[in-house]
């Protein structure tokens, strides 16, 4: 799946459908879960395109409207683009090139550069129809290779043949995959004369008008060259050493004192830790050893907010999160993800996994189970409790009657219960039947703002956070929240980060939460982070936004005070976004060392693996990452791991990251003894 930094915008980004070779029109359905949630169309005309791209998934999707030329190569001479990203922010967007003079303006300004060789225009906010314009401009180039604007290069790679039928009558097509946009491939298909068929994911595609019967098993051939490329990933940068491993000269993050031990050696034997010893204990004949350089080992952390993808799956665990807790997904899609996660095939957190239930509705998220009545709800949760998942988890449109249902049938089987607060009802009702645990701090918060018989099944339960500023937390309606929160022992699932993404990121300036690695980024996902989220042009809306932020955090500053167990996950996508999530805990005071512990051994404790995980001790299992720092004098140390380790398996963030397009922010440590 593409990057999660901004969810949605970066699939009208780089997702495409191209018109047939000479047809005037072409018709694509947008299908997520099984369903038709959107549509493309490309109209066109001698050299020129027009194009609508608009879907709607879970109560949101973007809206575009393009026009775009090209010249005899297919390589654009002019582009222009409007309309809103999936979160409501505005697209304007116009490209021109004449000659060997190309210049554009997108939201992080206005560009130019003198074109040498033929050159690609990449597209900042530009329908799904944009990726296919290049691939065939790449069909037409010898290697297949060319340069892009504003920056990067872009590659076409020729897959294996596949046959489809529909309405229209077998089509022969051919796969390929396009790189160098963002940190993933895309893979879609062609027909015989280049025109696009197909976007394929394991979670949704885009296809040809006529096709649509094909979707499932198209999105289960998108898993296998997906899982292809990450088993071959896997054998490379996965290194299982046939000896113990030694870890020389590192120190400890201890969650029992919250410090850092003096300095030890760690040896590794197979997928547990062996032993923890002094720094001048000798060796063993026979071991590998890994030289720590004075480094810092902390436990792998645990993202508590995720929904894995295998895109991010690697990402994740170089980052330094070796166990992630899913929090809805396609079932189908998680359960073969996370079986070649636990058989090694491919790199990838542990998975615990969250049921996910919705009601059914014109606004329903199309993944776990839709239910249409209460006794669905109950045979849902019995589903899931039948295959091992650890909670369930409510979404928007649930009926707010079945909720107490849903509680009490998921803690009879033994599983807790979190999730959103259904429309029309509010977070007090929920935490009254039993939720275990809330998630999210807005759905914590719209009930203060927000009257009876507004929406939150669409993005208003975002663009609402703009009443926030006058929200006294003193009040008694504030106050009776929160001693609901502690009398009843509820727990909470912020994902604080996502907030600031929506409040405070603004187009054409790097975001806050991204300043530490977005150099390091490919150039596409680079000019989709200097996306503004949400729509400020309104006078008023950017302060609004901004304060809405400030009185999130005093929300979470008195939850936090008051005892509250903040729980840390992040909703988009993890790894680079989770470290944010954690740096972001110090603004309602938490220390470093209080935040390494909730993310490492707490969390192993909370979801009930704390024998086997969260701190680096003899017979534990061999889960932890090294950085060069020291992460309690400042959390931003987290952000430089140099190796990372998951059941006794050593990845080196340098050896992989160039595998995504990212460069590598440390360097390996020295490895003696490897055979």
């Amino acid at each position: 799946m593409k990057s999660n930094l901004i969810t949605g915008l970066c699939l009208s980004a780089t997702l495409f459908a191209a018109t047939a070779a000479g047809a005037a029109t072409e018709r694509y359905t947008v299908i997520f879960g099984g369903k038709a949630v959107g549509h493309l169309t490309a109209d066109t005309e001698g050299a020129k395109t027009a194009i609508v791209f608009d879907y709607k998934n879970n109560g949101r999707g973007p809206t575009m409207a393009e026009t775009v030329s090209v010249d005899a190569q297919g390589l654009p001479t002019a582009w222009t683009i409007s309309g809103t990203t999936t979160f409501g922010s505005k697209v304007s967007e116009s490209f021109s090139r004449k000659g060997s003079r190309a210049s554009w303006v997108d939201s992080t300004g206005k560009g130019s550069a003198t074109v040498g060789e033929p050159s690609l225009y990449v597209a900042q906010g530009g329908s799904p129809w944009s990726v296919g314009l290049y691939a065939r401009a790449l069909l037409k180039d010898a290697d297949h290779q060319m340069p892009a604007l504003p920056g990067g290069s872009l590659r076409l790679e020729k897959g294996e043949a596949v046959a489809i039928s529909g309405a229209p009558g077998v089509l022969s097509t051919t796969a390929y995959t396009l790189s160098g946009i963002d940190l993933t491939p895309d893979t879609f298909l062609l027909d015989d004369s280049g025109g696009f068929v197909a976007y394929l994911t394991p979670d949704f595609i885009i296809i040809r008008a006529g096709y649509e019967g094909e979707e499932e098993r198209l999105r289960g051939l998108a898993a296998k060259w997906s899982t292809d490329r990450y088993v071959a990933i896997q054998k490379q940068v996965a290194h299982r050493y046939a000896a113990p491993v030694r870890i020389t000269n590192v120190r400890l993050f201890d969650p029992s004192t919250s410090a850092l031990t003096g300095p030890v050696q760690v040896v590794i034997n197979g997928r547990e830790i062996a032993a923890v010893e002094p720094v001048d204990e000798p060796g063993t004949p026979g071991e590998v050893t890994i030289d720590g350089a004075g480094g810092t080992l902390v436990a792998g952390m645990y993202e508590m907010h995720g929904h894995l993808g295998q895109d991010d799956a690697l990402l994740n665990l170089l980052a330094g999160i070796t166990t992630l807790r899913d929090m809805g997904n396609d079932n189908a899609v998680l359960a073969d993800l996370k079986d070649r996660i636990d058989a090694g095939i491919i790199g990838g957190p542990r998975v615990i996994r969250s049921g996910f239930v919705e009601g059914k509705s014109q606004y329903s998220a199309n993944n776990g189970i839709v239910v249409n009545s209460e006794q669905e709800t109950i045979d849902a949760v019995r589903w899931y409790g039948a295959r091992g998942f650890w909670q369930i988890k409510s979404y928007n449109s649930m009926n707010p009657a079945w909720i107490p249902a849903l509680v009490k049938e998921a803690h009879r089987l033994g599983m807790r219960v979190a999730g959103h607060v259904p429309a029309f009802s509010t977070e007090d009702a929920d935490i009254e039947a039993g939720f275990d645990e809330v998630t999210h701090i807005n759905q914590f918060m719209l009930q203060w703002v927000i009257k009876p018989d507004e929406d939150t099944r669409t993005l208003f339960r975002l663009t609402a956070l703009k009443r926030l500023p006058g929200l006294d937390l003193d009040s008694p309606r504030v106050q009776h929240t929160m001693k609901l929160m502690t009398d009843h022992k509820v727990a909470i699932d912020p994902t604080l980060g996502i907030h600031e993404m929506l409040t405070q990121n603004r187009d054409g300036q790097v975001p806050p939460g991204a300043v530490d690695y977005i150099d390091h980024m490919p150039i596409g996902y680079q000019r989709s982070a200097k996306k503004a989220m949400t729509d400020t042009s309104a006078p008023g809306d950017d302060a609004a936004y901004r304060g809405a932020y400030d009185k999130i955090v005093a929300t979470l500053r008195m939850l936090h005070d008051r005892g509250v167990f903040i729980v840390p996950g992040t909703d988009t996508g993890g790894s680079f976004t989770y470290h944010r999530e954690l740096e972001l805990y110090q603004q309602f005071g938490m220390t470093a060392p209080e935040i390494l512990k909730r993310a490492t051994f707490d969390m192993a404790r909370y979801t009930g693996q704390d024998q086997r995980l969260g701190s680096i001790e003899k017979g534990k299992l061999a889960d932890f990452f090294l950085i060069p720092g020291d992460p309690t004098k400042d959390i931003k140390a987290i952000k430089t791991i140099s190796m990372v380790v998951k059941d006794g398996v050593f990845y080196y963030p340098s050896e992989a990251y160039p595998k995504f397009g990212i460069k590598p922010f440390v360097a390996a440590p020295k490895v003696s003894g490897a055979r």
